[in-house]
């Protein structure tokens, strides 16, 4: 249900915590319970309760179940000046790229149990919300927030945030060709496939373990084009038409052509890598999504 009125009539607004092309986000205390809460308050502006209760965002959190690593969405305002608030989890350790930026900065890796209980939570959480029907369309380190370290060797808690282009599995293509950041984006979605589904969260999950692993980000590319020779060039050249069909024919479509290179070891691109990552890695990191590993399936994997 989506309340009329201010949030500030229950809520006591403490900082400006984030900022973006939807919105900002703000520290607040609940006035009566004193819980801290993070409120969102979207750029754009709404008429009616019903005109907010059919955005992509608010169907999303207000669909899925509670889940331990999916930011918890608490209550929703339409203001008198027809900005939307959500009243969402508040999450104390900022986010995962900004963990992993000053772990670059000062020289201090990510311990290996560490980051395999980082990869466990982002996988649950996926697991959880394809189990719900839905699939993440924006997996990116931004959208990893971190709370208070819950383990002995300081893992922190790790929870999905921003269902902003979230989308149903039963739903109809086409979809929205620009999907993700490009870093993170899946070989189908750069050959401009309109039909992708939740593979496309999972490959996202290779390129961020890799990320956890080197504190570099492992296909850092310039444009469309460029992302996805970096990919051939650690990957491979062109699937054939038996490993991956349908990508021939996207590549095609667009007059796209593979470039002929042999794949080098995917343990050259993580030479601190376990073999254990490096192989989760691989299994996320097909080109053919349907080969990729599920979220279910990479929890089941030997690494944990």
């Amino acid at each position: 249900m989506i309340k009329r009125g201010s949030p500030c009539e229950d809520y006591c607004v403490l900082e400006q915590i984030g900022n973006g092309s939807f919105g900002s986000v703000h520290r607040a205390t609940h006035k009566t319970s004193q819980r801290t809460v993070a409120i969102k308050i979207m750029k754009q502006k709404y008429s009616s309760s019903s005109e907010c209760s059919q955005l992509r965002e608010y169907k999303t959190m207000k669909h899925l179940l509670l889940h331990p690593n999916v930011v918890q969405l608490y209550d929703t305002f339409l203001g008198s000046t027809k900005e939307l608030c959500f009243i969402m989890e508040y999450m104390d350790g900022g986010n995962l790229y900004q963990f992993i930026k000053e772990r670059r900065e000062t020289s201090k890796t990510i311990l290996p149990s560490q980051a395999r209980d980082i990869l466990r939570q982002i996988l649950a959480a996926l697991a959880h919300i394809h189990r719900q029907g839905i699939f993440h369309r924006d997996m990116k380190p931004e959208n990893l927030l971190l709370g208070t370290p819950a383990t002995p060797d300081g893992s922190p808690i790790i929870k999905l945030a921003d269902f902003g282009l979230a989308r149903e599995l039963k739903s109809k293509p086409p979809y929205t060709e620009y999907v993700s950041t490009r870093w993170y984006r899946a070989p189908e979605v750069l050959l401009r496939s309109s039909s992708y589904s939740s593979p496309v969260d999972l490959w996202a999950v290779g390129a961020i373990f890799a990320e956890i692993v080197t504190l570099r980000p492992l296909f850092p590319g310039q444009s469309e084009i460029d992302q996805l020779y970096r990919i051939c060039q650690l990957l491979g050249n062109e699937p054939s038409c038996e490993e991956w069909p349908e990508g021939v024919k996207l590549a095609h479509k667009i007059g796209f052509s593979f470039p002929a290179i042999s794949p080098r070891p995917l343990q050259s691109a993580l030479p601190m890598a376990s073999p254990g990552s490096v192989d989760i890695i691989r299994q996320l990191l097909h080109l053919n999504p349907a080969k990729r590993l599920t979220a279910a399936e990479a929890l089941l994997h030997p690494i944990f």
